[in-house]
């Protein structure tokens, strides 16, 4: 054994040192390579920790631990003991569990989902939003079952608090905004939806079906998903952490009612390789059998793609492409941790990666995959495929496009408003996309050549898009597309009207603050009827309203890492206070827009200061609609 290891080592570690890119190190082993890129990123991304594992040739080739588990203790991590919370990566163990009651006859991927909540007496059953149309297994396993983004308040700090999972799914069933396996938007509903399948089909809470039928066959002793987790595993667990000013300081919203999507799922790294070992082998590992070959592959063949010419997704698991070779990933992100898995089938390898930190504007969760592309580059060592460009038009791509995950029901949709892909049109056949489509926060513009009929290559790099009825859609996530916005839903308007409304309301309550100062000051009443002097208040009042509004939602997004356990949680007094302003500024402008009505009637005041007063009503009218279409107001 020892033998196997160090030939793989030294296989491994040559292919990384042939393949380095001219300037960067050229590590000797993959010990080295991933010592060096590890280290990097706990320092210039301020992570305190991670643990990494490497699998290959049916063994663990590699284990370690990076930097601390826990701040206050200083205890270092130690990748075979120390738990991380593994986030949306539990979404693989819900897949397969539902696979294995396929593979018992107890679910059918084809079926309506009604079926099992019926059959089994649940509270609930999904809507019949699309009449003869229903949500399937197959759907749920996809991110194509077409629900809303919707995840105020999902999350809590304590597990004693967390709801149970069916009560949960009946009381926040999001609406069902487009029809069902046409294309993807990630849906954490959906897939909590199919664990709960799994406990009303087998009789067993999700929790305790997981650790009798997948996890305890495969070895995997430090994970669990239960709540709150048992002794040996609590007390090893990491501290997760997010950066503030120059301290760091402890993340909440791990736990949750939501277990199949990631809520309370802790493991280990070394447990993480041995879940990658049976995916590898067909579903077995030391003998025991968790899924059948059969059910394994399917779970890794494409189930589903938005585009043929892209890379799509099994079931949970995502497929890219890196140097022409097959990848299948899952990537994690709860406050606190995030962590990366890549299984390389075509070199019987696998790769998991852990952190227990947000790190700075939230590059944990670019860490993990920068890690897994570097390994993977260096495993393959095969050079980059240079885009062949194919001349032809590209004017017809341009627009602003958004995400299939913005949420048609609650605040969170705001994040439209900066979160957009503007897409431009540039000489020789050329584009040019501006927003966050890269996976690395620190890039917000990307240039790309036409390879083909609606399909690009970035320049320089391996990402790839398409376009295809309206919507764009990336390589590196099948998991999302991107709509295609009219002129009226710009981003850039909406920025615009909010901006140049808000400045209107802001001078007006400046100007007659100052006003009725001097007025006070020199003792001077107003002459103006009683009526043109509450039209006035009303008018300040909905400013002044707006005006708060709008800094306590500045102060709610300003740090991305805080506002993240934010939603999660939705215990932010923000995310309460900013609709109730919003509301009772909708009260006043109301009453706003009969006083400027009034005021041309009765001619209060001289014609520039009705004309200044129909100009507030007119920014307050334009500040709500556009709140209201980000869904601010409720």
């Amino acid at each position: 054994m020892s033998l196997l290891l160090a030939v793989l080592m030294t296989v491994l570690g040559t292919a990384a040192s042939a393949s380095a890119a001219p300037g960067t190190p050229r590590p000797r082993n993959l010990t080295a390579l991933i010592d060096s890129i590890v280290e990097r990123q706990l320092e210039d991304y301020r992570i305190p920790g991670a643990a990494v594992v490497v699998v290959s040739g049916g063994r663990q080739v590699l284990a370690k631990g990076y930097g601390v588990a826990d701040i206050d203790r200083g205890t270092r991590v130690d990748a075979r003991r120390t738990g991380f919370f593994m986030g949306s990566d539990a979404k693989v163990f819900t897949a397969m569990a539902v696979l294995q009651q396929v593979e018992r006859g107890k679910l059918d991927l084809r079926a309506d989902v009604n079926r099992y909540l019926t059959r089994h007496k649940a509270a609930f059953t999904i809507k019949d939003t699309y009449p003869g149309r229903p949500v399937t297994v197959r759907d749920l396993l996809t991110h194509t079952a077409g629900f809303d983004n919707s995840i105020i308040g999902r999350a809590t700090a304590h597990p004693e608090d967390a709801e149970r999972l069916g009560e949960s799914l009946a009381e926040h069933q999001p609406k069902r905004v487009r029809p069902p396996g046409k294309v993807s938007s990630y849906d954490n509903y959906g897939v909590a939806l199919a664990g709960y399948l799994v406990e009303l089909v087998s009789g067993e809470p999700f929790a305790g079906y997981l650790h009798r039928h997948v996890l305890r066959p495969l070895g995997m002793t430090r994970t669990s998903f239960a709540q709150p987790h048992p002794a040996a595993i609590a007390t090893e667990r990491a501290g997760g952490y997010r950066p503030d000013g120059k301290r760091q300081v402890t993340a909440e919203g791990q736990y949750g009612a939501w277990t199949p999507t990631g809520a309370a799922a802790v493991t280990t790294a070394t447990d993480m390789g041995r879940l990658m070992l049976a995916q590898l082998a067909g579903g077995s590992l030391d003998g025991h059998r968790v899924l059948g070959a059969t059910l394994t592959r399917a779970m890794q063949r494409r189930q589903f793609a938005n585009d043929p010419r892209l890379p799509g997704i099994g079931y949970i698991l995502e497929q890219r492409d890196r140097d022409g070779h097959r990848m299948l990933v899952k990537d994690g992100d709860i406050p606190g941790f995030h962590d990366n898995l890549a299984l390389l089938p075509d070199r019987d390898t696998g790769v998991y990666v852990a952190y227990n930190g947000d790190g700075e504007d939230g590059r944990a969760s670019w860490a993990g995959q920068e890690l897994v592309n570097l390994v993977a580059d260096h495993t393959y060592g095969t050079p980059r495929r240079a885009a062949v460009t194919r001349p032809g038009e590209t004017g017809e791509f341009t627009g602003f496009y958004r995400s299939t995950r913005t949420s048609h029901s609650d605040l969170t949709r705001a994040a439209a408003l900066t979160s957009s892909v503007r897409v431009t049109s540039g000489p020789d056949s050329t584009l040019t996309t501006t927003g966050p489509l890269s996976r690395d926060p620190g890039v917000t513009e990307q240039h790309w050549v036409r390879v083909g009929d609606g399909l690009f290559q970035e320049k320089g790099g391996q990402e790839r898009l398409a376009f295809k009825d309206g919507k764009l859609f990336l390589a590196s996530d099948p998991t999302v597309a991107y709509e295609r916005l009219p002129w009226y839903e710009s981003p850039v308007l909406h920025q615009q009207l909010l901006l140049g409304s808000l400045g209107v309301l802001l001078l007006s309550v400046t100007a007659w603050t100052l006003g009725a100062l001097v007025s006070l000051r020199r003792g001077s009443a107003s002459a103006a009827p009683a009526g043109a002097r509450l039209a006035r208040l009303l008018a300040w009042t909905t400013g002044v309203l707006l005006t708060v509004a709008t800094g306590c939602f500045a102060l709610l997004v300003a740090d991305p890492n805080s506002l993240n356990q934010s939603v999660f949680l939705g215990d932010s007094p923000m995310l309460k206070l900013v609709p109730v302003l919003v509301k009772a500024a909708l009260g006043t402008t109301a009453a706003v827009l009969v006083c400027a009505v009034i005021a041309w009637w009765r001619r209060w005041w001289g014609w520039a200061a009705r004309l200044h007063y129909s100009a507030v009503a007119l920014a307050a009218v334009l500040f709500l609609a556009v709140a209201g279409n980000y869904h601010l107001v409720s």
